[in-house]
C-alpha cells in the first residue's frame, strides 16, 4: 500500500482488483513528468508481482482528482529536450513503460473521467479496455500536433491499429480532443458510463473483464470504410488524400502533421515494435524543429494569459453568472450567444422591437449551428437557449453582474447608453464597453463610479475568434480588470489586457499593415500580388481580403481614428480614400476589393475596382514592387507599430503583444509571434531595413524610437520586455 499522498500509488481491494490511482497533490490536473512515470513503472512492478501470486486479479487506471484524468506529458519537459537523439531516447523510454501495461498479464482497465490527453491516452490505448464517463467535462484527444510534435510514447501506432487508419488520422492530424459519445462510436472506449455511478462501473467491468475475450471489438463499419481502412490500397488512398489536404491548409509550413503521414505510411505492413522505432525516430526529428519551439512558447503564453492572477496580479475578481447586454446587434447578440453556451442569464436590450428581435434570431442560428456540429444535443441547445431574454426596457438590469455595451460606434450614443444603464443597475455591478476603437477613458467621463468600468472587446464573429482585449483605463480598477478577465476565460477566451490608446493593440498593428497594402497598390502592385504575398508569409487572409472582411466603410473609420492620433505616418494611402467615394464595403454588400456571391462567397478579385479607383492607382509601372518588398513593408509596418505600442504602455510585455496577434489576426503561430518574429533578426538589422524604406517611400518607416534603442543596447524585444519562457 502506498502513502495516499504519493502520485501514481497503488491500492488492491478484496475483489482482487488493482487500483493505480493519479492525484499530483502539486496540481490540479495529472501531468507526466519524470517522476511520475517513475513512480507508474514502480506501481506496475509491484502489482504484476501481486498479479503473479494471485492476489491481483484485475488491474484498474485512475485518476483521484475530480474532472481529469491525466492531461498529458510536462511540457516543460518537452521543450527541455536536447537534440533528436535525446527526443528519441525519451520516446523510447516512454513507449517501453507503456508496453510493460501493453503486456500486463491480467486485463487492464483505464477509467477515464475528464480530460484524457496526450501521454494520457496513449497510457489508455496501452490498456486492453477503456471506460469514461459520460461527465460534460471528459474529453479524449491527442494535442501534440498543436505542438509541434507527434504522439511518442505508441499513440501513433496503436490509435489507428485500434479504431483505424481515417478516424485516427482525424484524431492526430488535428489535435481537436473528442467527446465520450464519439469515442464511443468510434471504438476507441468500451463503454460510456454515467457519471455518478462511473466508479461502481469501473470496478464491475474490472472483474467481468476476466472472462472477455482480449480482441478489440470495432464497431460495426460500411463496406467502402473497411475497403479503406483494411487493405493496403486502401491505407494508401488515405494517405494520400490526407497529405494533400494537409498541403492545401498549412502549405507544408508545419512539419508535425506531414511527419505523421509519413510513419503512418512507413509502417503499412511492418511490425508494432517496428512502428515505434519509426514514431521515436519521427518525434525526436520534431522536437529539434523551430516549428515546435514557437509552438510551445505559445502554449505558454496561452497559459499565462489565462491566468488572472498573472494577467492581474493587484485584482481580485468577483463571479459573473447574470450579463446585460446594451444593443442587439452581431456583436450584442454574438455576446449573448457565447455567454448562454456557457449557462450565463443573459437579459439583452435595444431601442427597436425588430432589433432585440434580430438579436435573438443571431443567437438562435448559433445556437442551430451547434447542433448541426454535434457540439450540442437539441434539448441542451433549446436550455441555454431560453438563458437569453430581450426587451426595450431595463427590465432585469437591475440585477446584473456585468453589462457590456455593444451599441453603434458614436461617442455620444455610447457616453449616453452607460450613464442610463449606470442608472438601472445595482452599486456593485460593472459596465464595459466592447468598443474597438473610442476611447475608453472619454466614456467614462459620462459615468459616477468610473472605476467600475473597462474595455471588454470581442472581436467579429464572437463565437469563433478567441481573442478579447480587456481595457483598462486610467481610472478603472483592479478588481474590475480582474473581473473582466475572468468572465473572458470563463467564456473560453484568451483575454489580453490593454491600456487605453487609439485601436488599443490589434487594431492599431493592423491599421499600418492595411493602409500599406493601399500604398502598395499607389505603387503598382497587383491586389492578388499583394494578398499573395501575406497568405505566402502564413497570414489567413492578405490584408485586402481582410478589409473586405471587416468592411471597408469600418476599415477607412478605424484609418481615421488612428489618422487623427498619430498624424501624418498614418495618412490614408491615396487608393483607400478614393474607396469612399464609391460603393463598395466588401463581403457585406457583394462588392470590395473581391466579389461575393449572395451567400458571400468569394469570387475573385472584382475586374471593376481598379477603374473605379481611377488615377489612384497606376496601370503599369517600371518598379513594381516584387514579393519580397511586399512581404517586408507589411511585415515591418507591423513590427515598428508594434514597437511604439510597447513604448507607449499598451500592453506590458512582448509575449502579450504576440499572443494578441496570433489570438486576434491569425499571425502565423508557426513563427511565433510578431515580435518572436523579429527578434530572429537583430535590431540592428531591423533599423537598417526600415530606413532603408524610409528613404524610398518615405518617413512612415523611420524606426521607432524603441527598435534604434534596442539596436544600441543589443537586445531583442523579448529581452527587454519579457513574455516568453
Amino acid at each position: 500500500m502506498d502513502r495516499i499522498d504519493s502520485s501514481p500509488r497503488l491500492a488492491v481491494d478484496a475483489d482482487g482488483v488493482g487500483w493505480i490511482t493519479f492525484d499530483d497533490p502539486e496540481r490540479s490536473l495529472n501531468v507526466l513528468d519524470a517522476g511520475v512515470m517513475a513512480r507508474f513503472g514502480e506501481c506496475l512492478d509491484r502489482a504484476r508481482q501481486e498479479a503473479v501470486a494471485g492476489r491481483l486479479r484485475a488491474l484498474v487506471i485512475e485518476s483521484g482528482k475530480p474532472d481529469s484524468f491525466i492531461a498529458g506529458a510536462d511540457i516543460g519537459a518537452i521543450a527541455e529536450i536536447e537534440g533528436p537523439d535525446d527526443g528519441e531516447a525519451k520516446s523510447r523510454a516512454g513507449q517501453e513503460l507503456y508496453l510493460e501495461l501493453e503486456s500486463f498479464p491480467a486485463p487492464t482497465v483505464a477509467a477515464i473521467h475528464g480530460l484524457c490527453l496526450g501521454g494520457g491516452l496513449e497510457m489508455a490505448l496501452a490498456c486492453r479496455y477503456r471506460l469514461c464517463s459520460d461527465h460534460p467535462r471528459t474529453r479524449l484527444g491527442l494535442p501534440e500536433v498543436q505542438l509541434g510534435i507527434l504522439p511518442g510514447w505508441g499513440g501513433t501506432t496503436r490509435l489507428p491499429r485500434l479504431i483505424g487508419l481515417q478516424a485516427a488520422l482525424d484524431l492526430l492530424l488535428t489535435g481537436e480532443p473528442i467527446k465520450p459519445s464519439k469515442a464511443k462510436r468510434i471504438g476507441l472506449v468500451s463503454e460510456v458510463v454515467p457519471h455518478p455511478v462511473f466508479r461502481d462501473r469501473v470496478a464491475d467491468f474490472a472483474l467481468e473483464a476476466l472472462t472477455l475475450p482480449q480482441g478489440a471489438s470495432r464497431p460495426e463499419r460500411s463496406f467502402f470504410t473497411r475497403l479503406l481502412d483494411d487493405t493496403v490500397p486502401g491505407r494508401l488512398t488515405v494517405l494520400a488524400t490526407a497529405r494533400r489536404r494537409v498541403l492545401e491548409k498549412t502549405g507544408g509550413r508545419y512539419p508535425a502533421p506531414l511527419k505523421i503521414i509519413a510513419v503512418l505510411r512507413k509502417a503499412l505492413g511492418r511490425s508494432v515494435g517496428e512502428a515505434m522505432a519509426l514514431e521515436a525516430r519521427a518525434f525526436g526529428e520534431l522536437t529539434s524543429t523551430p516549428t515546435h519551439a514557437n509552438l510551445v512558447h505559445l502554449f505558454h503564453l496561452r497559459e499565462a494569459a489565462r491566468k488572472t492572477a498573472v494577467a492581474v496580479p493587484d485584482g481580485t475578481p468577483a463571479e459573473v453568472e447574470r450579463l446585460g447586454v446594451v444593443g442587439a446587434g452581431v456583436m450584442g447578440g454574438g455576446i449573448a450567444q457565447l455567454a448562454a453556451f456557457r449557462d450565463v442569464s443573459v437579459r439583452m436590450k435595444d431601442i427597436r422591437d425588430d432589433a432585440v428581435a434580430g438579436g435573438l434570431r443571431h443567437a438562435q442560428g448559433l445556437f442551430d449551428k451547434a447542433v448541426e456540429r454535434r457540439k450540442l444535443r437539441p434539448e441542451e441547445a433549446e436550455r441555454k437557449m431560453a438563458l437569453i431574454q430581450g426587451g426595450l426596457e431595463w427590465n432585469g438590469f437591475h440585477s446584473a453582474d456585468l453589462v457590456i455595451e455593444a451599441v453603434v460606434e458614436r461617442m455620444d450614443v455610447k457616453k449616453a447608453v452607460l450613464a442610463e444603464a449606470e442608472g438601472v443597475v445595482g452599486p456593485d455591478a460593472l459596465l464595459a464597453t466592447n468598443t474597438s476603437s473610442l476611447s475608453v477613458d472619454e466614456m467614462a467621463e459620462a459615468l459616477d463610479r468610473p472605476e467600475q468600468f473597462c474595455g471588454v472587446h470581442f472581436f467579429n464573429p464572437v463565437h469563433k475568434m478567441p481573442l478579447v482585449e480587456i481595457i483598462r483605463g486610467a481610472r478603472t480598477s483592479a478588481d474590475t480588470v480582474a473581473t473582466a478577465h475572468a468572465f473572458a476565460v470563463a467564456l473560453g477566451k484568451v483575454p489580453v489586457v490593454c491600456a487605453d490608446g487609439p485601436g488599443f493593440l490589434v487594431n492599431r498593428i493592423l491599421g499600418p499593415y492595411m493602409n500599406e497594402a493601399g500604398h502598395l497598390l499607389a505603387d503598382g502592385a497587383s491586389i492578388e500580388a499583394i494578398d499573395r504575398a501575406a497568405t505566402d508569409f502564413g497570414m489567413p487572409m492578405g490584408p485586402l481580403r481582410l478589409m473586405d472582411e471587416v468592411g471597408l466603410d469600418i476599415a477607412r473609420h478605424a484609418g481615421a481614428t488612428l489618422h487623427e492620433a498619430f498624424g501624418e505616418r498614418l495618412a490614408p494611402a491615396t487608393p483607400l480614400e478614393a474607396l469612399a467615394d464609391t460603393e463598395r464595403l466588401g463581403r457585406k454588400n457583394g462588392r470590395g476589393f473581391y466579389r461575393y456571391d449572395e451567400r458571400g462567397k468569394e469570387s475573385g478579385v472584382d475586374p471593376d475596382v481598379l477603374a473605379e479607383l481611377g488615377n489612384a492607382v497606376p496601370r503599369h509601372g517600371d518598379e513594381v514592387p516584387d514579393n519580397d518588398e511586399i512581404r517586408q513593408r507589411l511585415v515591418l509596418a507591423m513590427v515598428n507599430e508594434a514597437a511604439r505600442i510597447l513604448d507607449d504602455g499598451i500592453v506590458r510585455d512582448a509575449g502579450s503583444l504576440d499572443l494578441a496577434m496570433i489570438m486576434g489576426t491569425g499571425f502565423p503561430p508557426y513563427r511565433g509571434g510578431l515580435l518572436r518574429f523579429a527578434d530572429a533578426h537583430h535590431p540592428r538589422s531591423l533599423v537598417d531595413m526600415l530606413e532603408n524604406l524610409a528613404a524610398r517611400h518615405g518617413p512612415r518607416f523611420t524606426p521607432a524610437p524603441l527598435i534604434r534603442r534596442l539596436a544600441e543596447e543589443d537586445r531583442g524585444f523579448y529581452a527587454a520586455f519579457g513574455g516568453g519562457r
